[in-house]
């Protein structure tokens, strides 16, 4: 199995398209199509398929092959850091999945740290919500990565406990209340999808409050804007709510919606060195909850 056929597989998997993987790769076209060709003989099967609406597309075989790429991948990488650290040098890739608050609100400083203390170690972050980082956990498009809870079957490690509240503009009519009734204003709330819909689902279920979802946003910029031209409540984390600027007043939620934000792995036993290093960093500044 030649591993760089396989490197090539999985960026035209990425991409989807042969000319942006040459790019990304820093190859021809031609290159990049004879690799492919190469490996599809090697293997003896389809990885890709040609669909005249969708372009380039994996055959199933191909997504399973994919998994599998990524494990050997995986596998390399785990070997080049085990020889370094033999050597007492650490060199390696992390690939880490983050969702924008957690971008902005934890890993700057980690980091920080951890480039100071292992210098020689690339870090690949890709962004996105709480689900798609569990699939890319789960695919093994990302080594770790930082979400909202509930955490599903993975390994995982708490970073900061989190809590949802109501954001209104200052010409509110409730801007004097101290807090939010849930039921009562049920039917004037704003959501926005960032991975706490279970939290939040929960809390109406549990205390028996029937749920009328009025208008549902994607990011929180979009939440904010929708809130200042007074079309609802917005109903968003304390924690996301920090990473971005606004002019809103916050206020406390009847009954409490809280959730908590983690690492997670398939295992944390079996992540290559470089991640076990990164994480460590993580609980030199997060010691208490790590």
């Amino acid at each position: 199995m030649n591993m760089n056929h396989l490197e090539v597989f999985m960026k035209v998997a990425e991409k989807l398209n042969i000319t942006e993987a040459a790019k990304a790769l820093f190859i021809s076209q031609p290159a990049v199509s004879k690799a492919l060709k190469n490996l599809e003989i090697s293997l003896q099967v389809k990885l890709f398929i040609r669909d005249k609406q969708n372009g380039l597309m994996l055959t199933d075989i191909g997504e399973e092959m994919l998994i599998l790429a990524r494990k050997m991948k995986e596998i390399e990488n785990k070997m080049v850091q085990l020889a370094c650290q033999e050597n007492k040098l650490l060199r390696g890739k992390v690939k880490i999945g983050s969702f924008p608050a957690a971008s902005t609100n934890l890993l700057p400083e980690v980091i920080c740290l951890f480039r100071s203390q292992y210098p020689q170690v690339t870090i690949e972050l890709m962004e996105g919500t709480s689900n798609q980082i569990k699939q890319w956990v789960e695919d093994r498009t990302v080594e770790i990565g930082i979400i909202a809870s509930p955490f599903d079957h993975f390994n995982f490690k708490i970073l900061a406990n989190d809590y949802m509240v109501a954001i209104v503009p200052e010409n509110h009519p409730l801007k004097s209340q101290s807090e939010i009734n849930l039921e009562h204003y049920r039917n004037d709330f704003i959501f926005c999808k960032g991975g706490h819909e279970s939290a939040v689902l929960n809390t109406f279920h549990e205390n028996d409050v029937s749920f009328h979802e009025s208008l549902t946003v994607q990011t929180a910029e979009t939440l904010i804007q929708m809130v200042q031209k007074n079309l609802g409540i917005g109903i968003i984390s304390h924690f996301t709510l920090t990473s971005v600027p606004h002019h809103l007043i916050v206020k406390e939620i009847v009954p409490r919606i809280t959730r908590d934000i983690g690492i997670v792995a398939h295992s944390f036993d079996e992540v290559t060195t470089a991640a076990k290093q990164f994480i460590s960093v993580m609980g030199q500044l997060y010691g208490e909850r790590i």
